[in-house]
């Protein structure tokens, strides 16, 4: 599975990159703090499919990167995805490394 850190992920979003950034964690989690993904909870995940771009990189991430890493399998196994990228550590490393103001749960 491919990676990107929370530093690459910044980098992006620095550079104003053509790139999509996903978040797989629950409704509530996303309220609570987020980083300007879109809201695709991991649980109905394949429901998104005709959302999420086969055409450029993107990124998912989560709480810490498990259930992004678990959304990229199944996304992968279902339709042919190879152009997702795990955010390794997830929103706790995006906020302990990156944006210290985002609150940690």
């Amino acid at each position: 599975m491919k990676e990107i850190t929370v530093q690459e992920l910044k980098k992006l979003m620095d550079d104003k990159e053509d790139f999509q950034l996903i978040d797989v964690r629950e409704e509530n989690e996303f309220n609570f703090c987020n980083i300007n993904g879109e809201l695709m909870p991991l649980g109905r995940i394949l429901d998104f499919e005709e959302e999420i771009s086969k055409d450029k990189k993107v990124v998912v991430h989560c709480r810490s990167g498990a259930r992004s890493a678990n959304a990229i399998l199944q996304l992968e196994d279902a339709f042919g995805y190879d152009n997702l990228y795990n955010l390794k550590g997830g929103i706790l490393a995006y906020a302990k490394e990156i944006d210290p103001s985002i609150p940690q749960y």
